[in-house]
């Protein structure tokens, strides 16, 4: 195993020696980790997903890996041995529509085989790193602190929420949170989301209504100490969440929950001003109506508290929103570009 002795997979920045597993490989942080180990000089990856009809295969073929298993597959696969041995596990592989209704599938998707795949790498000497998601604090009213000790008080504001927590719950409760790694990744954004659809970021859809409309469309606010445009998110751009995240698994002495955020609440306005500022345009803003299906269910205002992250050492300077915006913008939407290791 890699966690002991000379193995260079201990220092953050160097993966050579790793063999790993990536679930959600081909989607949008997935393919990003993938990358990152890429640039950190691991090959030797397995790639899990369901690749079904959109165009996230395109996410893929930049990258380097040794295999491909269809999600289906995984589990059965690794449980007879199949698969062999893995240094460590990235879960990212989930069903991450925020809108999605169908209770059953998100708890078969992203509760029993994420239990499933944390019990065979736990019984495998496995490092398990899986995403959680900001989604779990829900209106932030009991805090948005990765503090275990405060699980049992939130109160997720959507089924895709209250999926993630419940998985944060278990993990508790039986005694392993201490020996993995949960994720709460806040607004992340950038490259290789094309494939998401609704689940999109705003940088992303609002690039198309820039350039074919001049414009950019947010939703006006329902509650009165919020002005229009002005509610706030913690915005973290694609390359610093996956820096993050690797941090995390080559820390060996990391384990529990981890908030993965810029650490700065900014408002939908500063994004949209971001992108029109990329591509050299003036701003220009329009208010519309939130679909009621989502308007008690909407967060108003998110913000990571990252003292933990940092006291595990991660120091790498944060990418501003408008920097990121900007490189999101220019080298990848502009040019239709996936993240590609071979690219400087």
């Amino acid at each position: 195993m890699c966690w002991g002795g000379k193995n260079k997979f201990m220092k953050p920045n160097d993966f050579s020696d790793a063999r790993v597993l990536v679930t959600g490989g081909a989607g949008f942080i997935g393919s990003a980790l993938v990358w990152a180990l890429n640039r950190r000089g691991c090959d030797n990856i397995v790639v899990c997903d369901i690749l079904g009809t959109n165009e996230k295969w395109r996410n893929l073929a930049p990258l380097r890996f040794a295999d491909y298993v269809e999600a289906a597959d995984l589990l059965p696969r690794l449980q007879s041995g199949a698969l062999g041995k893995f240094d460590l596990v990235l879960h990212m592989g989930a069903c991450s529509a925020t809108t999605e209704k169908d209770a059953t599938y998100l708890i078969k998707n992203n509760y029993e085989f994420t239990k499933e795949l944390a019990v065979w790498s736990l019984a495998n000497k496995t490092r398990f790193v899986y995403a959680s998601s900001a989604a779990t604090y829900g209106d932030g009213s009991a805090g948005m602190e990765d503090d275990d000790s405060q699980l049992d008080n939130l109160r997720p504001l959507n089924m895709y929420g209250y999926s993630k927590h419940l998985f944060d719950l278990h993990a508790k409760r039986a005694g392993f949170l201490n020996k993995i790694v949960g994720l709460k990744y806040f607004n992340v954004f950038g490259p290789n989301e094309d494939h998401k659809g609704d689940m999109r970021s705003l940088v992303h859809k609002s690039f198309a209504q820039v350039q074919n409309e001049n414009l950019i469309r947010l939703f006006k606010s329902y509650r009165k100490d919020f002005k229009d445009g002005e509610q706030r998110r913690d915005f973290l751009y694609v390359k610093d969440a996956v820096a993050m995240t690797l941090h995390l698994a080559a820390n060996k002495k990391a384990s529990g929950l981890f908030n993965i955020g810029s650490g700065k609440a900014r408002t939908w306005i500063d994004l949209a001003n971001s992108v029109f500022a990329a591509l050299g345009k003036k701003s220009k803003i329009e208010f519309i109506e939130m679909p009621e299906t989502i308007r008690d269910k909407y967060q108003y205002f998110t913000q990571a508290n990252i003292s933990r992250l940092q006291a595990a050492g991660y120091k790498e300077k944060i990418t501003s929103l408008e920097s990121a915006v900007a490189d999101y913008v220019k080298n990848y939407l502009v040019t239709d570009k996936q993240l590609d290791p071979s690219v400087a």
